[in-house]
């Protein structure tokens, strides 16, 4: 959730950091900081933006070609400056990501060493840490080996040290952690967008490595302590897929980028006649074809696409499906099968939770996993045997969007090609299933022309303090993800229910200030549906219905109807996932809230 920068090069580095760090803002964070050596250690800290670190750093002359800077999003102890990163120990200073689980039993062993604690934080421990053995003679890098075999829990550091002004020490457990290339110079990030204007030569980082950085290259050293290479890659990320251009906000530049994003996750099959397993890699369809059962491990928005796709996988491809919390996976007991593909989905690929929910499922004996994730080389893609990279681009607004089309794109890829595999796909129906996938982008297109009657219902939602969502079957989940959405950036209070589900307790607080959103798709589902409905309108509910064409839902007094496009089949969810997001974005936008930023939140969950 944090963001690190670090660079070290023949050229004041300050605006480098600087910069980076505000590519990486929208991960979320509540203090900021940047420490540099020239000559001795400078340091600014600021619970404000980047752009005040900024001010004070220019104002205070803070300039030097080695530096770390960082993001903060409080864990332990509160917003202040005295709790920002980087946090220093005797000339040691240290920014980091993650959580020290034992950060309490070192600071009692540090304080008998004579060590003062100055924040709140875990992170003050790393610092006095490396200090401890920095004191024995040992090296900066060894030090840093030294300390990090005694913290339990995630971490991704980068450390420097005042009398030695040319080393940049970095290491990496549990947390994201790349190196960037340049000519003569190197870099440290915890997200590559942070280096995009510097370089797109990315060297990613595995857990447990820990690597020197000189002006004459980098060292890296696995988790046993031995010298190793790790591939240069060329990032794909080029400075204007992360800028704003003609959109107020990222959110929005991201829902209206759905089309393309589909299109380009779904490019593989753009021209082909037929569905080929081989998407999900090379040993895809031995691995597909033998599997019995699915379990799906996601968190947040991740999870309802995994809720979506259990009614596909099961509906058309007959396989049964599980989907469950990542968070709350690992901590009960389950009964494990060879035979099932566990499925793990995630826009960073770097999600703790998932992570650790994925490497739970192989220690109980699962064989075979997936990952669904944004991100080349991240964590979650590297640590499965198949792998499908959804093709969105950065998505810089806490809010996941066009994140969640493109996973769910991926998920009908599966389906498909499973049920191709397990005999349940005739020719005709493979062909007319592809061509409506080929169609979607252009299908997400139309749908983004309803955003003149969103804003309209998003004025009605601006005083309101509750809302109710309302779906059935395929469509619950988008129902639970359109609530999600609209807590996320409004901060009203929102729920989402099984229509069916209403007289069992959620009626009793249907009355004229909580408005109710329902998807209305003209499926088997919709009669029953319609009675919902009604039992809403007879408590004097407010009705706001995304209701296909031909469903004959007519708007009244009380009840605002929205049309969608002509009933999608087995896409449907995509489609009416586009109003629910509008609708969240325009809610928070009339309710004047940072729609990019919100309150709490942070975009990458990289800690449990």
């Amino acid at each position: 959730m944090c963001g690190i920068v670090g660079a070290i090069a023949k050229r004041n580095v300050v605006p480098i950091l600087i910069e980076g760090l505000k590519r990486l803002e929208y991960r979320g964070y509540d203090s900021a900081g940047v420490a540099v050596l020239n000559g001795t250690l400078q340091r600014v800290r600021s619970t404000g933006r980047v752009a005040e670190l900024e001010k004070m750093a220019a104002s205070q002359g803070v300039s030097g070609d080695l530096g770390i800077a960082h993001t903060r999003w409080a864990t332990h102890g509160v917003p202040s400056e005295r709790n920002a990163h980087p946090h220093v120990s005797g000339g040691i200073s240290v920014v980091h990501n993650g959580i020290i689980e034992n950060h309490e039993a070192m600071r009692q062993k540090l304080r008998a060493l004579g060590y003062e604690f100055l924040s709140d934080t875990d992170t003050e421990v790393i610092a006095h840490l490396v200090h401890s053995h920095v004191k024995t003679g040992r090296g900066l890098f060894e030090a840093v080996r030294q300390a990090t075999s005694e913290l339990v829990g995630a971490y991704a550091i980068a450390v420097l040290n005042e009398k030695d002004k040319t080393h940049l020490v970095v290491a990496r457990h549990g947390a994201p952690l790349l190196l960037g290339v340049g000519e003569g110079e190197l870099f440290a990030a915890s997200d590559a967008s942070a280096l995009v204007q510097v370089t797109q030569k990315i060297i990613y980082l595995e857990d447990g490595d820990c690597a020197e950085l000189t002006l004459d290259g980098a060292k890296i050293f696995d988790d046993k302590g031995n010298a190793t290479n790790r591939a240069v890659h060329v990032s794909q990320l080029t400075p204007d897929a992360v800028e704003l251009g003609s959109y107020r906000h990222y959110m929005q530049k991201e829902i209206f980028e759905q089309p393309m994003a589909v299109a380009n996750t779904l490019e593989m099959v753009t021209s082909a006649q037929t569905l080929s397993a081989n998407l999900f890699g090379v040993e895809a369809e031995n691995i597909l074809s033998q599997i019995n059962q699915m379990l799906i491990l996601a968190c947040g928005t991740s999870y309802h696409a995994g809720v979506v796709a259990r009614y596909w996988l099961e509906g058309i491809a007959g396989v049964p499906c599980n989907v469950e919390i990542a968070s709350e996976y690992r901590y009960r007991d389950s009964v494990p099968d060879p035979r099932c593909l566990v499925i793990t989905i995630s826009q960073s690929g770097e999600t703790a939770d998932t992570l650790a929910a994925l490497q739970y499922a192989k220690s109980l004996g699962h064989k075979h996993s997936l990952s669904i994730c944004n991100v080349p080389e991240s964590a979650l893609l590297r640590a499965s045997d198949l792998r499908f990279l959804t093709r969105a681009g950065p998505e810089i607004g806490v809010a996941s969007t066009k994140a969640f089309t493109t996973q769910l794109a991926a998920l009908a890829l599966l389906t498909l090609a499973v049920a191709k595999l397990k005999g349940r796909l005739t020719a005709e129906r493979e062909a007319q299933l592809l061509k409506e996938l080929r169609h979607l982008p252009s299908a997400l297109t139309t749908v983004l022309h309803v955003e003149p009657q969103v804003k309209m219902w998003a004025e009605k939602f601006t005083n309101m303090q509750h809302a109710l969502f309302l779906g059935r079957g395929i469509h619950w989940p988008i129902a639970m993800e359109g609530a999600l959405k609209l807590k996320e950036i409004s901060y009203i209070h929102a729920e989402a229910y099984a229509a069916g589900e209403l007289k069992h307790g959620p009626l009793a607080l249907v009355d004229k200030t909580m408005p109710v959103v329902a998807i209305a798709p003209n499926d088997a589902l919709l009669e029953k549906l319609k009675s919902n409905l009604q039992e809403v309108r007879a408590r004097g509910g407010e009705l706001h219905v995304l209701a296909d064409q031909d469903t004959r839902i007519m708007p009244a007094e009380g009840l605002h109807v929205i049309r969608m496009p002509d009933h999608a089949g087995m896409l449907s969810p995509i489609l009416h996932t586009i109003p629910l997001q509008l609708l969240a974005y325009h809610a928070a936008l009339e309710r004047g809230n940072d729609v990019d930023k919100p309150r709490n939140l942070a975009k990458s969950v990289t800690v449990e």
